[in-house]
């Protein structure tokens, strides 16, 4: 099939390719692979399900080369990028609410006195007002102009000096509490940069919007536990339309997506201190047979949906147990689908390693399933 996607990964020359990259996320299928991919195993008007689609980059892709889509994340943060990628809001509306926003920031100010050492290191007293006042009032799950708002600042709220809200940090991965506090202290960053919380996100939202905005329809995005939307989905009439599975389902024991993005998620309503997250299929997989009951779950959902001839295309973990649970729990919901496997070696660092995990990490695996 002709590939004819390369306007929109082309920089940021048009309107679609500004918002594609829109939001920083831990561990994310690349860009080109999920266009390619799509492109590859569906056609135009064809419906692509993604029951872990993270940031979205699938649901998005698929939006982008005509097909339908569904999407399910139980990440909030996940969600909110992709919602927004897909329909951000008008700017002047998101413009006018950052201003409303910032008006109400000055009733938070007794608040700044209750804040731990960590935000005082981390956000200077204006910003971190500004933070209080967005995270009681902005009604991100329900208001589209909340949600796009709630987005720019989730993808601003930490980073390199002058590069986002924070005191120096990284900007794909919220770093430990503690840690924070006493690598400040120890390198020259006592005290938070002064930074005008709008000034700095009009900038943004302005060049962002610079090119105009997408407006992307036909799909569907559920903030919610895969394992219990699909059962439901698959119990609607005429459920079983989907062409394409694409996914890639969280490893095991690899990496605690809501630990790492603590900071981002107390920003959601969150916990302002992070936690080792012991909610089922929320957290770090430790327990196998968790692990094992989720795919199961999910897999099994999404036979249902999709077409006979439909195709399975999964990235996972290239280590013996995750690969081999996932190849055997496709295989026992997929039995008429021949299955093919396409090694992915990690060419340059992992995100994982650039963050401080040296553990040995063999690559990636794409798994393939076409129906005999």
């Amino acid at each position: 099939m002709k590939n004819n996607h390369s306007e929109y990964l082309n920089g940021y020359g048009n309107s679609i390719s500004r918002w594609l990259r829109f939001g920083p996320y831990y561990a994310m299928f690349p860009m080109e692979f999920a266009f390619e991919v799509i492109e590859k195993y569906s056609n135009p008007g064809d419906y692509v399900i993604d029951p872990f689609f993270g940031r979205g980059t699938s649901i998005v892709a698929a939006s982008v080369l005509g097909r339908k889509s569904l999407g399910i994340e139980i990440n909030p943060l996940g969600w909110l990028y992709t919602k927004t990628k897909l329909q951000p809001a008008s700017k002047q509306n998101v413009i006018d609410r950052l201003n409303e926003i910032n008006d109400y920031s000055s009733k938070y100010k007794n608040e700044l006195r209750k804040q731990s050492r960590f935000f005082k290191l981390c956000f200077c007293d204006d910003v971190l007002k500004f933070l209080i006042a967005s995270r009681e009032n902005l009604n991100w799950k329900s208001s589209k102009i909340d949600a796009t708002l709630m987005s720019f600042i989730l993808v601003y709220l930490h980073g390199k000096i002058g590069e986002g809200l924070s005191n120096q940090m990284k900007m794909t991965k919220s770093m430990g509490y503690n840690y924070s506090i006493e690598w400040w202290l120890k390198n020259g960053y006592e005290k938070p940069p002064i930074v005008d919380p709008v000034e700095f996100l009009k900038k943004r939202i302005e060049w962002r919007y610079e090119k105009g905005k997408p407006d992307l329809n036909h799909n569907k995005i559920f903030l919610a536990d895969a394992s219990k939307k699909l059962n439901k989905i698959a119990q609607e009439p005429q459920s079983r339309k989907y062409s394409l599975l694409f996914t890639s389902p969280p490893y095991w024991s690899i990496t605690n997506y809501h630990v790492d993005q603590w900071l981002r998620l107390w920003m959601l309503g969150g916990e302002a201190f992070p936690k080792t997250m012991t909610v089922k299929n929320k957290g770090r997989f430790l327990s196998k047979q968790n692990y094992i009951d989720l795919l199961d779950s999910v897999f099994s959902a999404s036979s249902k949906l999709l077409k006979k001839n439909g195709v399975v295309y999964v990235r996972t973990d290239a280590r013996e147990f995750t690969l081999k649970t996932t190849k055997d729990i496709l295989l026992k919901h997929f039995p008429n689908h021949k299955q093919m496997i396409k090694q992915r070696p990690f060419m340059n660092k992992t995100q994982t390693e650039l963050f401080g995990d040296k553990s040995k990490k063999p690559g990636e695996v794409d798994i393939i399933m076409i129906r005999e």
